[in-house]
C-alpha cells in the first residue's frame, strides 16, 4: 500500500513526498562521489518499497526514512555516501539542539557554521577537547563585554542580556578576536592594527617582533614601508648598501608563515608603498612570483598630485626618503599602467588613495594615517588599534520592509557593545593601549546585504541598491554617531577630542570614528547570510568544510523561491553549480534570476559603485572585491581604478579570476570524468577569494 503521510521530528503530520527522499540522496551523492542523480532514483524506489512494507499499519517518521535510507546505502555498496549521509544527519541534530539551547527559530545555524565553530572559535582544555556551546561562547562574551558598565555606574546585567541576545540571535557579531579571546587569558580583542616601520634595523625587527604578539592573538597588521631607504642607497654605518622595502618584507612574511596567527587562523599583513618611492616598480610587480609575500596583501599608496599627472600624461619625481633628493623622474602613465597590469596578474597591488583617507581623517592634529589594516577597511594611526563588528542586514527585514526600529535599536546597543570592548581589552602592547584609547576608534559595519536585497526583490546590479546602500548606511552611521555622543556625555569624550575635527561639529563624541565595512568570512559564515555588501558568490556549490568531507550546498533563499514558484529540483541545482550561476539556466523566471545575481555575473562598473554608495557614509573604508572574469583585460582593472577614483573611495581591490594559483573559491575545478562544479573553502563567504585573507573580521 503507498505511503501516503509521514510524521514530522515535532510530531505533525504532513504529506508523503518521496521526491524528497531523492533530492536529499542525491545532494549527498554529489557532495561525496561528485556523481548524478541516476543512482539516487535507485536508492529511492528502494526506500519507498521498504517503508510501504514495514508501515502498512501505522505512519513512517522521518528518522524512519532516513534510517532505512542509510541502510539501502550501505546494502548497495555505497559506504562512504552512507557515512556522509549519517554524519549529516548527526550534525543537523545537534544544531536543533543548539537552536533549542540559543533560543533561535531562524536562521538555523548550518553544519558548516557549527564545523567553524567548533574548529576556531569554541574553548578547548588543555586534551583539545571543546569544552563550550556556541551558547556558552555568545555567553562568554556578553559577560565580559557587559562587566565593563559597571566601571561608569552601569547595571551589567540587564547590558548582558542585551549583548547575549543580539550575538545568539545572529543580529550582530564582534570580530574574531572578541570571540576567540574574550574571558581568556589572552584577552587580546581587537582586529585592526598599524604598526610603524623606521628606516633602521633597530626599528624593523622592533616591528617584526610587536607583529609577532599580534598575529598570535589573532589580530591582522599593516605596514607602510615608505620610510625604508631605497635597495642601493648608502647605509653609513656599516659603509654598505640598502637592500630595500622589499626585501625587509620578506622578513614579515617568514615570521608570519611561522606564527600561524596563534593558530586561530592564517596570518595576514598589508604592506603599503607610497607611490613615489625610488623602489616602487619593485614593490608594484613583487607578487607576481607564486608564493613571494604570500601572507601580504600589497597596496600602492597614491597621491592626488600623481593621480593629476596620470590625467595629464605628466611626469614625477622619485623621491629617497632618506635625505627627500629627487632620485628619478617618470611618466606617471606608465607607473598606473604596471600597476594595473601587474594586479591583472596577480590580484596585487591594490590601491591606496592616501590623501582621499587623510583628508577623512578625525584626528589631524594627532598624525597622518600612513598605512591600513589588512583587508584595506581600516585606516589607522602608527600603533592604533580598532575593534569591529557587523550587523547582519538579513535579519533586519520584517513583512518584505526594512525594519528601521530595529535596525536603530542594533546599531545603538552595538555601539555600546564595541565601546566597551575598548575597556575589556588587553592591549599586546603599551603604545597601542595609548594610542587606541586615545581615539577609541570603533567599527561598526554590516553583513548579509545581497541577502537583505533578495528579501526586498531588489537586484545588486541597479540604481534602487545603490540608493538603499546609501540610506542604510548614511541610517547606521547617524544613529551610530547619536549614541557615541550619548556615550561621550555619561563617560566622556575619546581623550583626543578636542584635536579633533568633531570638536566644531560636537559638545562632546566618545569614538573619532563609528563605522567600517570590513569583509566578514567566518563571522558571516556563523550568521549564515552573505559577507560584508558583497553579492554572492553562488548560488549552489560544493562546500569543503573543515573535517575534509563536501557538502553540497544551495543557497537557502534561492532553495525556498524555487519550492514556493514550483521549479525546485535537485538535478537544477546540480546543473547550477557547474557555473555557480542561474543566468543561464533554463526553467528559472527572469525576475528570479534578475535578483540571485553572483560576483561573477555583475559587471566591475557595478562593484566599484557599490563601494562608493557605501563609502559615503562610512566613517573609515569599506572592504570590497571588485570580481573580474577571468577574460577581462588590463585596461578593465585600469578603468575599475580610474572609476574608484573618480568616485571618491578610499581604495580598490581587484581578482580576476584564476589569477592566483591558490584561491579559495573555484569555478568548475572539482571535478569527475564528466562534472565539474563550483567549490569553496570552509570559511569563504564571498569577496576576496585568495588565501591572503579567507577569515577576516
Amino acid at each position: 500500500m503507498p505511503i501516503k503521510k509521514i510524521r514530522k521530528r515535532d510530531g505533525r503530520i504532513v504529506d508523503f513526498e518521496a521526491e524528497r527522499i531523492k533530492d536529499a540522496i542525491h545532494r549527498a551523492f554529489i557532495a561525496v562521489e561528485l556523481e548524478n542523480g541516476e543512482r539516487a532514483e535507485k536508492i529511492t524506489k528502494e526506500v519507498v518499497r521498504l517503508l510501504e512494507e514495514k508501515f502498512r499499519e501505522r505512519i513512517p517518521s522521518v528518522e524512519d526514512a532516513q534510517d532505512l535510507v542509510v541502510n539501502v546505502l550501505k546494502k548497495s555498496g555505497y559506504e562512504k555516501v552512507a557515512r556522509e549521509y549519517q554524519a549529516y544527519r548527526e550534525k543537523k541534530k545537534e544544531i536543533r539542539q543548539l537552536r533549542s539551547e540559543l533560543g533561535i527559530e531562524e536562521p538555523k545555524l548550518t553544519v558548516n557554521a557549527l564545523e567553524v565553530l567548533r574548529k576556531r572559535y569554541l574553548i578547548k582544555n588543555e586534551q583539545g577537547e571543546i569544552i563550550e556551546t556556541p551558547a556558552q561562547m555568545f555567553m562568554r562574551v556578553a559577560k565580559v563585554i557587559a562587566k565593563i558598565d559597571a566601571e561608569y555606574g552601569g547595571t551589567p546585567e540587564e547590558t548582558e542580556k542585551t549583548f547575549y541576545d543580539m550575538m545568539a540571535k545572529l543580529e550582530f557579531i564582534p570580530n574574531s578576536p572578541t570571540l576567540f579571546n574574550a574571558g581568556t587569558e589572552l584577552g587580546q580583542l581587537s582586529a585592526c592594527f598599524v604598526l610603524p616601520v623606521g628606516d633602521s634595523l633597530k626599528s624593523i625587527f622592533t616591528a617584526v617582533k610587536n607583529m609577532a604578539l599580534i598575529e598570535k592573538s589573532g589580530g591582522g597588521v599593516g605596514f607602510d614601508f615608505s620610510k625604508l631607504r631605497p635597495k642601493g642607497d648608502i647605509v653609513k654605518s656599516t659603509h654598505g648598501v640598502a637592500s630595500g622595502p622589499v626585501s625587509f618584507m620578506r622578513v614579515f612574511d617568514v615570521a608570519t608563515d611561522v606564527i600561524k596567527a596563534g593558530g586561530k587562523r592564517r596570518g595576514a599583513m598589508m604592506g603599503i608603498l607610497r607611490v613615489d618611492h625610488p623602489d616602487v616598480v619593485e614593490f608594484i610587480t613583487a607578487k607576481q612570483k607564486p608564493g613571494v609575500l604570500s601572507n601580504f596583501n600589497i597596496s600602492v599608496a597614491v597621491t592626488d598630485g600623481f593621480m593629476e599627472n596620470v590625467e595629464k600624461k605628466g611626469s614625477y619625481w622619485l623621491v629617497n626618503p632618506r635625505n627627500k633628493e629627487k632620485v628619478k623622474e617618470v611618466k606617471a602613465e606608465e607607473i598606473w599602467n604596471l600597476m594595473a597590469e601587474s594586479a591583472w596578474k596577480s590580484g596585487d597591488p591594490g590601491v591606496v588613495f592616501i590623501d582621499e583617507i587623510n583628508r577623512h581623517n578625525p584626528t589631524p592634529e594627532v598624525g597622518e594615517i600612513e598605512s591600513t589594516n589588512p583587508c584595506g577597511e581600516q585606516p589607522l594611526l602608527p600603533y592604533e588599534s580598532c575593534n569591529l563588528g557587523s550587523i547582519n542586514l538579513s535579519r533586519m527585514i520584517k513583512d518584505g520592509k526594512i525594519n528601521w526600529e530595529k535596525l536603530r535599536k542594533t546599531v545603538r546597543n552595538a555601539v555600546h557593545f564595541l565601546d566597551n570592548v575598548i575597556d575589556a581589552n588587553k592591549f599586546p602592547l603599551k603604545e597601542i593601549e595609548t594610542m587606541t584609547k586615545a581615539n577609541r576608534k570603533i567599527g561598526l559595519g554590516i553583513m548579509g546585504f545581497a541577502d537583505m536585497l533578495i528579501k526586498l526583490g531588489i537586484p545588486y546590479n541597479s540604481n534602487e541598491a545603490l540608493k538603499l546602500a546609501e540610506k542604510t548606511m548614511k541610517f547606521i552611521t547617524e544613529e551610530a554617531r547619536r549614541k557615541s555622543i550619548e556615550l561621550g556625555e555619561e563617560r566622556g569624550p575619546f581623550p583626543n577630542f578636542d584635536k579633533s575635527v568633531w570638536k566644531d561639529h560636537y559638545t562632546t563624541m566618545r569614538n573619532a570614528t563609528v563605522t567600517t565595512i570590513a569583509p566578514t568570512g567566518s563571522i558571516s559564515i556563523i550568521a549564515g547570510c552573505s559577507s560584508g555588501i558583497e553579492p554572492l558568490f553562488a548560488i549552489s556549490f560544493i562546500r569543503k568544510v573543515l573535517d575534509g568531507a563536501q557538502l553540497f550546498e544551495i543557497n537557502p533563499l534561492f532553495e525556498m523561491i524555487a519550492k514556493e514558484r514550483g521549479f525546485y529540483s535537485a538535478k537544477l541545482f546540480e546543473e547550477i553549480a557547474k557555473t555557480g550561476s542561474v543566468q543561464r539556466i533554463d526553467g528559472i523566471p527572469g525576475d528570479v534570476k534578475k535578483i540571485f545575481v553572483t560576483a561573477l555575473d555583475i559587471s566591475p562598473e557595478w562593484h566599484v559603485r557599490m563601494q562608493a554608495a557605501f563609502q559615503r557614509y562610512t566613517d573609515n573604508a569599506v572592504s570590497k572585491t571588485v570580481n573580474l572574469p577571468f577574460e577581462a583585460s588590463v585596461e578593465d582593472v585600469r578603468k575599475v581604478f580610474e572609476l574608484a577614483w573618480k568616485l571618491k573611495c578610499k581604495g580598490v581591490t581587484v581578482f580576476r579570476y584564476g589569477s592566483k594559483p591558490e584561491q579559495v573559491l573555484y569555478v568548475g575545478e572539482i571535478k569527475t570524468e564528466k562534472r565539474r562544479f563550483v567549490s569553496a573553502e570552509s570559511e569563504y563567504a564571498g569577496g576576496c577569494p585568495t588565501k591572503t585573507c579567507p577569515f577576516p573580521n
